[in-house]
């Protein structure tokens, strides 16, 4: 039997812009629910979600990283990602996994052009949003100015679960326990009726009973129209917190457990059956009986386990020793070893449930965006593509020592593997590999991960630009070739007419020779040579 069911299951992302504090949020959050005796110091490189050698060098989050506590029997998993725009593919790529999408905004500067971008990304998505805004005990906090910006650049919607008081170092419930307590800004009970007022809107008895009887609501009667409104996108709860301090994080553990949609209270994900236009939705329902339907939302390269597949199940039950699916594939793997991921540190378990985010090891067919299953029935099933931004910035990169060549491919294939947004090709025209990243620190890290895990120096310069010559405007040619030096004499005659076409049209060769002056059997000769000279 598993440790815990579906429904006691939290999936949330944390998401924000650099220096926000989400990795600090994350530390103090299994601090309070006891999963380690202090909250790690990202500047001392001894967190839990910073476990990459780099990022503790760097003193950021370079790639996501999943972490999870119990919080009153229910099991919270959280997803902290990086905040630099250059990895914003390797923050996206990971939203399949959750049902709650959290925007954590800094108090000293307010809602950034990286956390418009992702809650809209979150909109469309149909993901669960919320906002928490951190550092409310800073000196140049100012959480009634962020409030109010929320509320112009992401809508009306954006109202808070509670208020910060005494100058940040605490804060005042606006939900629960609606009391008329001093606020820093704006009053409990104003915030309390905002907050009803918008919930009771997705539910017409609930309003019926609560405009015309005046019958104040208690959070059991709001729990459901309140996850519908979540569900619509018709709230988006705001709470405010000191991870630094600990100021609400209590707070926020009850909102996670209590009020945070769980797997079958999330909008369902949108899987497919088929490809291209003839794709049709399918249903999937977290269903522990089912077939079993996971989404691998994260591929790492560990040095002692391998390949590390990080998957959420959506249906049925994984457990060890089960035969899963990769794809389309004809030949099932073994799952040896299935494991609960705790920052850079692994916990075998027997099984996962629907809703359950877990990984399995040394699967080398594993990749991003692959979905597991037990039945061929499932063998065209895919998650609705997630649009990643488009790799644009490029770099020519080659092995410094002689003979590097293949241990460079081979490692830059698996920081592709674990990185969607990185693409690595090779032109043949310059034979030359290039890296493609979303900008120039995307770049950089990829280089210094090369040089730190796989021990490779590599020179790099921009990449050959293979300039072509077109034709513009319609020429003719004639040439005539005639030698004579003893025996057989040669000659040829060449008349040659060369015209534009649209551009993207290609090439078109037309034959215009009348009555058999060429052979027919020499024209495609003629062609092929055509074609040479203008390649």
């Amino acid at each position: 039997m598993p440790e815990y069911a579906t429904e006691t299951i939290r999936n949330i992302a944390f998401v924000g812009n650099v220096g926000v504090g989400k990795t600090e949020l994350a530390e103090m959050l299994l601090h309070r629910s006891g999963v380690i005796p202090q909250p790690g110091e990202v500047a001392r490189g001894n967190t839990v979600c910073d476990f990459d050698s780099l990022e503790k060098e760097l003193g950021h989050s370079l790639i996501p990283a999943l972490c999870h506590f119990e919080w009153q029997g229910h099991r919270i998993h959280l997803l902290d990602t990086p905040g630099y725009p250059d990895l914003i593919g390797r923050t996206l790529s990971v939203l399949p996994a959750v049902e709650t999408m959290a925007l954590v905004v800094d108090a000293t500067q307010g809602l950034e052009t990286l956390g418009q971008q992702l809650m809209e990304t979150a909109r469309e998505r149909e993901l669960c949003r919320m906002v928490i805004v951190n550092k409310i005990d800073h000196e140049r906090a100012d959480p009634a100015g962020v409030l109010e910006q929320l509320q112009q650049q992401l809508g009306s919607e954006c109202l808070p679960l509670n208020l910060p008081a005494d100058g940040g170092r605490k804060v005042v419930d606006c939900y629960f326990q609606p009391e008329g307590r001093d606020t820093d800004f704006s009053s409990v009970a104003e915030a309390h009726a905002a907050l009803v007022d918008q919930v009771v809107e997705v539910d017409e008895a609930l309003m019926e009973v609560y405009l015309e009887q005046g019958q104040e609501l208690a959070p059991e009667q709001l729990h459901d129209p309140f996850e519908r409104a979540l569900r619509e996108g018709h709230l988006i709860p705001v709470c405010f917190v000191s991870a630094r301090s600990g100021a609400g994080m209590d707070e926020l553990l009850r909102i996670f457990a209590e009020l945070m949609p769980n797997p079958l209270e999330g909008n369902p994900p949108h899987f497919l059956v088929g490809e291209g236009e003839a794709a049709q939705a399918a249903t999937v329902t977290p269903d522990p009986q089912g077939h079993v339907i996971a989404h691998v939302f994260q591929i790492r390269v560990d040095p002692f386990l391998g390949r590390l597949g990080l998957f959420r199940v959506h249906q049925g039950t994984i457990r060890k020793d089960s035969q899963l699916f990769i794809g389309d594939g004809r030949k099932p793997f073994k799952v040896n070893h299935l494991f609960r991921i705790q920052g850079g540190k692994q916990e075998e378990i027997s099984c996962a449930v629907p809703g359950d985010i877990a990984a399995v090891a040394k699967v080398e067919a594993l990749h991003y965006d692959a979905v597991l299953h037990d039945s061929h029935d499932e063998d065209y099933f895919h998650l609705e593509p997630l649009p990643l931004p488009t790799p644009m910035v490029g770099l020519a990169v080659q092995p410094s020592r002689r003979g590097d060549e293949q241990k460079l491919s081979d490692a830059l294939h698996k920081l592709a593997a674990e990185d969607p947004s990185l693409r690595v090709e090779h032109d043949p025209e310059a034979n030359e590999t290039v890296l493609w990243g979303l900008g120039s620190l995307h770049l950089r890290i990829v280089l210094e991960r090369l040089k730190q895990q796989f021990n490779l120096e590599v020179t790099t310069r921009p990449p050959t630009i293979p300039y072509r010559e077109t034709i513009t405007r319609p020429a003719e040619g004639h040439h005539r070739h005639k030698k004579q030096t003893g025996g057989a004499g040669q000659f040829g005659e060449v008349f040659l007419k060369v015209e534009p076409l649209p551009r993207g049209s290609g090439f078109e060769f037309v034959d215009q020779v009348v009555g058999g002056a060429i052979p027919g059997q020499f024209i495609p000769a003629v062609e092929k040579g055509i074609r040479q000279a203008m390649a």
